[in-house]
């Protein structure tokens, strides 16, 4: 995968998770596998927090 499809991913998913926080409503289970899944792009992209 190229690194301009995982920077999108990444945009994506950190936007999604996000609006998520900000719901009162909100599927923890998915919440944790999107953030699971932002940290695992970073780490392909060489990028820490």
């Amino acid at each position: 995968m190229s690194a301009n499809i995982k920077e999108a991913n990444l945009q994506a998913i950190t936007q999604t998770i996000a609006y998520m926080e900000k719901k009162d409503e909100c599927d923890e289970y998915i919440l944790k596998k999107l953030k699971e899944e932002r940290k695992k792009l970073l780490k392909e992209l060489n990028v820490s927090l």
